[in-house]
């Protein structure tokens, strides 16, 4: 199929009439009606019929308009985005898919280090559920994602799983809110208030298993799918939740959150996604050196 002929129909089907988009395209009637019929040769079918004077679209000529809309209207979004491309200079642009069940403050400390580097860097953060990030990734539409679990196995997308860093998980809580439980941890986890990760998260499932095999019903008082706001709940009192214990220095410093306890039997882990094996955007390079060498200390 030849594109010059599907925008002549295109530009006919919009203005209405053969002659009207002759007059916008700078050509013929008869040039015009001879393109669009080279088209409709090419697709064994009508798209235009006559109705009096004027033109209509048929069945096949409506659902091709559909299709021309859709593929001009790309046209015009690569069109901006090259002049976007353009005017950020010597920029590099950096896509970075961040799971939502990843903490925000995991997040950023995983980042950071790729705006404090030489090269000059514009960061475009999407946060959403791995799965959509995955499918935005294997059209190339991120250069990286941030998970707390590698590639499922049920999502076929050709991708590298790049181990950051482990951390085992730890219970916080503001002091005057852990100072009212008796008992001590984890028992003390089913006379406070508990604020869980969503259902969705890898890591709530951990949790309910650990809490189950320790007999503990905890009174749960919050669930949230965003972290920040179980800190937001947590900081205030709210009740205590679980971050992995790298927090704990940034969560005591920054929400006034105290060590309640730690798990040792649930490990979270980070990785980087990326559709390259070997690594050689440096902005990558240096979030994965970063974590490795500080955040998890190798």
């Amino acid at each position: 199929m030849n594109f010059k002929h599907l925008h002549y129909f295109w530009v006919a089907a919009h203005a209405g009439g053969i002659v009207k988009a002759g007059e916008q395209l700078h050509i013929s009637p008869q040039t015009l009606s001879g393109q669009i019929k080279l088209l409709e040769e090419a697709l064994d079918k009508k798209l235009f019929r006559k109705n009096g004077r004027t033109i209509e679209l048929t069945d096949a000529g409506r659902l091709a308009l559909d299709y021309a809309d859709e593929i001009f209207s790309l046209g015009s979004e690569l069109e901006s985005a090259v002049r976007r491309e353009s005017e950020a200079g010597a920029q590099t642009r950096f896509r970075v898919g961040i799971a939502d069940s990843v903490p925000k403050a995991i997040a950023y400390r995983l980042l950071e280090p790729a705006l404090s580097g030489s090269v000059s860097l514009r960061m475009i953060c999407h946060e959403g559920k791995l799965h959509a990030l995955l499918a935005q990734l294997a059209v190339h539409r991120l250069d990286l994602i941030i998970a707390d679990a590698p590639i499922p196995a049920d999502v076929n997308i050709k991708a590298f799983n790049h181990r950051l860093g482990r951390s085992t998980l730890s219970c916080f809580g503001a002091q005057a809110l852990i100072q009212s439980g008796k008992k001590r941890f984890p028992l003390s986890l089913g006379q406070l208030p508990v604020l869980l990760p969503g259902t969705e998260s890898a890591v709530r499932r951990k949790l309910d298993h650990w809490l189950a095999s320790h007999a503990i019903s905890p009174r749960i008082v919050g669930e949230f799918d965003d972290g920040a706001m179980t800190m937001a709940f947590g900081r205030e009192g709210r009740g205590v939740l679980f971050a992995p214990t790298v927090l704990e220095n940034q969560l005591q410093a920054e929400h006034d959150l105290t060590m309640v306890g730690q798990i040792n039997s649930i490990v979270e882990e980070f990785f980087a996604i990326s559709i390259e094996r070997r690594i050689s955007h440096p902005a990558v390079a240096m979030i994965m050196d970063a974590a490795r060498s500080e955040l998890f200390n190798g």
